[in-house]
């Protein structure tokens, strides 16, 4: 074991890395129900998208854990997911097997932009405190995930509640919800405040958040974990921890309808209409590079977002990357799961595989190797047989170690020089965007803008990479185009 994966090497032992492992995978366990319900909204039978999104989230974190060694989890991404369903098939008109044809193209591209030195010029080329920067945005994104898991925050239009989600799973629903808000002022728009203490969900996370902070500062072993266990036994009392199992989904008959879907993405409904109007060509291509720049930019900022901090991808990994062919660095092999994992995705019939940020609870509960990943990718083969055992465990048992991770990775700000605003203003709007917008895509595209920007008025635009130029025009042509659809 510790020869495979180089456990002594990388500072860690087995039971750090099962423990990491099953501290990931609860993290991110909603989404096996998330992801089936919103695909479902789009036409697509919902115990096949179940069986879907296991096989790939299987696939793809196997050859994250075996091949590239590195401790993150794959599975279908929460806002493309979100993408797929209410934008290229509800507003854009595709149909459910076209919309996994395009995701099938976008598996392509990012292989063969992973294969070449694209990717690795790209990671190389994004400006030192862009990256700080992006490891810091994914702390305040991961807690304010917590944050809403746990209750603790509510929405309101004027005086009046429109949104709680004390005790519900940050869905593909709120994420959608979500980034409206951005676009409305608070004097009569959507603003956010803090919840009333006053249900037994909210209670449960405030004792959460209390026994993990207590695990923490004490350094106990697996406190990350242990603090999700004994949040939902204190639920059990509570009336918060639900055992009474009742499964939506069931191995069999995902395995029945799992025959509608595969290879639905090359029937004559999928790929053999998908290019038979010669008008809808620049709309095909359009929602193609949509999903590639979201797909490849979630993967890229959950990579440099954590791995810098914790040295997963040291600086000699950057350098191998840029500089050896072929795949031999991590971060190579990472990139590289993360491509062929979608297209296995789009097979079966799911929505785009990304690298989960959830996957920094892991992280932060000690993971450092594939074992961790391996863990993960065990749990989601148990998970197709013992789906009902999953929905026990509350959201807001989860939500506290979200917060504490978040709380470790905000101290990536201290590298940034605030007082430089030609740094400042760029590492800003990559962190907070990303925060507020629940987006890890769209704080990259803010920071890469801005830093364009500011740079060629200061008549600096030559420190700019050309790739940096590049991926700013496209982020800007696909927001002007997505806003005219």
């Amino acid at each position: 074991m510790d020869n495979f994966f180089h456990l002594k090497k990388s500072g860690t032992n087995v039971g750090t890395e099962i423990s990491a492992g099953l501290t990931t995978f609860f993290a991110l366990s909603y989404a096996l129900f998330v992801i089936p319900g919103v695909l479902n909204e789009a036409g697509i039978p919902g115990q096949a998208a179940f069986l879907a999104t296991i096989i790939a989230s299987v696939v793809g974190t196997l050859i994250m854990g075996l091949f590239a060694n590195v401790p993150y989890a794959l599975a279908p991404g929460i806002g493309l997911n979100a993408f797929f369903t209410y934008t290229v098939v509800m507003s854009l008109g595709f149909r459910w097997q076209e919309a996994l044809a395009l995701v099938f193209f976008c598996g392509l591209v990012n292989i063969i932009i992973t294969v070449t030195k694209i990717r690795k010029m790209l990671i190389s080329a994004i400006p030192v405190n862009l990256q700080v920067a992006i490891s810091g945005g994914i702390g305040c994104f991961i807690a304010y995930i917590g944050l809403k898991n746990a209750g603790f925050l509510q929405f309101k239009t004027g005086a009046a509640d429109i949104l709680s989600v004390n005790n519900k799973p940050f869905s593909a629903e709120q994420e959608h919800f979500s980034h409206g808000i951005s676009s409305v002022v608070s004097g009569g728009g959507i603003v956010p405040s803090l919840s009333n203490f006053n249900n037994p969900e909210i209670i449960l996370a405030v004792i959460g958040v209390l026994i993990t902070v207590i695990l923490l500062v004490k350094k106990v072993p697996a406190a990350l974990l242990v603090g999700i266990i004994l949040t939902t036994i204190i639920g059990i009392p509570m009336g918060v921890t639900n055992l009474h199992i009742s499964g939506q989904y069931s191995f069999g008959a995902s395995v029945s309808q799992l025959g509608d879907t595969f290879l639905a993405a090359f029937s004559d409904k999928g790929m053999g209409s998908l290019f038979s109007d010669p008008h809808r060509l620049p709309l095909v291509l359009v929602t193609i590079l949509s999903f590639s720049l979201s797909d490849t930019f979630d993967s890229l900022g959950t990579f440099i977002g954590t791995g810098r901090q914790t040295g997963i991808f040291s600086g000699k990994e950057e350098m191998e990357l840029e500089e050896q062919p072929g795949f031999k660095s991590k971060l190579d092999k990472a990139l590289f799961a993360d491509s062929i994992a979608t297209g296995v995705g789009s097979l079966f019939g799911t929505s785009n595989i990304t690298a989960y940020v959830e996957s920094s609870a892991g992280i932060g509960a000690g993971g450092r190797t594939g074992l961790t990943s391996v863990t993960v990718a065990v749990m989601f083969i148990l998970s197709a047989f013992l789906s009902p055992f999953l929905s026990i465990i509350p959201s807001v048992a989860v939500a506290p170690s979200l917060i504490m991770v978040g709380v470790m990775m905000m101290g990536n700000f201290n590298d940034i020089p605030w007082k430089d605003l030609e740094e400042a203003i760029p590492a800003f709007m990559a962190s907070i965007v990303m925060a507020f917008t629940y987006n890890i895509t769209y704080g990259i595209a803010f920071g890469f803008i801005f830093y364009t920007l500011v740079k060629t008025v200061l008549g600096k635009g030559r420190q700019v990479h050309p790739l940096i130029w590049v991926v700013s025009l496209l982020f800007i042509i696909n927001f002007a185009v997505l806003a005219l659809i």
